[in-house]
């Protein structure tokens, strides 16, 4: 059953005020791919970035975002790579067209007969589930897949153009979480992060200084320094900022 435009279009000023909030972490993102894959009556999402050189023998899919529960998370992932990995690899350097391809109980690849000129076909029936995939191409370090899967995905045109423009931001904003990380990663030292991240835990100075074998006065001043380069006014907030970052836990 295709989805009508009318409900991509009852979603979109929802999705264009999300937008306009910028993310402070990839659980931001989940809310968001979890609408997109209930529009696409999918089962499951997961987000897939090159890895590796330019050279083509080097490039590999990771996976960055999924839904598919930690039992079996590494082991669809792993299905899905070594059943298309190559194809999507290769798909991506020639083409941004949306790919699709029917599982082994399903007779039909998702996508309505008459936008079957604008998806790539892969081949059917080698995984259970069916799938679309979304390329999108953002340079070296945000080039990518966005992928549902599921058992009878059946979205209309429109709805499958609406998913791709949404993948688009879903990857942008990706790359700008991990440009932000790398940046205050790159502004703090080793030692004002393990810092940060024993006082995260609950530990004070005088514990973080006897874990790290310095002094009281030395611990203080690296979780002075952190809090000014976090523009932080406290160690509170500087603590809870490094967590959105992402680089402590």
């Amino acid at each position: 059953m295709g989805h009508s435009s009318s409900r991509a279009m009852g979603s979109t000023e929802h999705i264009r005020s999300v937008r306009l909030n910028r993310i402070s972490s990839r659980s931001d993102l989940f809310p968001r791919l979890v609408a997109m894959q209930k529009l696409a009556d999918a089962q499951n999402f997961a987000v897939y970035r090159m890895s590796g050189s330019g050279l083509p023998a080097k490039q590999r899919l990771v996976c960055e975002l999924e839904n598919w529960g930690p039992s079996a998370a590494a082991a669809a992932s792993k299905a899905l790579v070594d059943a298309y990995g190559d194809a999507l690899l290769d798909h991506i350097e020639k083409s941004l067209l949306p790919l699709s391809w029917a599982g082994a109980h399903d007779r039909a690849a998702p996508g309505s007969a008459d936008f079957a000129p604008f998806m790539a076909r892969l081949k059917d029936g080698i995984l259970l589930f069916s799938g679309l995939a979304f390329p999108v191409r953002l340079g070296a370090a945000g080039n990518g897949f966005v992928v549902f899967t599921g058992d009878y995905l059946d979205p209309g045109g429109d709805m499958i153009v609406e998913l791709h423009g949404r993948s688009c931001q879903i990857m942008m904003d990706l790359l700008s979480l991990d440009e932000r990380r790398a940046a205050a990663a790159e502004a703090l030292s080793e030692r004002e992060i393990a810092c940060l991240q024993l006082a995260g835990d609950g530990r004070i100075s005088e514990e973080i200084a006897d874990k790290l074998g310095l002094s009281v006065h030395t611990v203080n001043a690296y979780l002075g320094s952190a809090t000014i380069k976090l523009d932080s006014v406290n160690r509170i907030q500087a603590i809870a900022k490094a967590i959105r970052l992402g680089y402590i836990s």
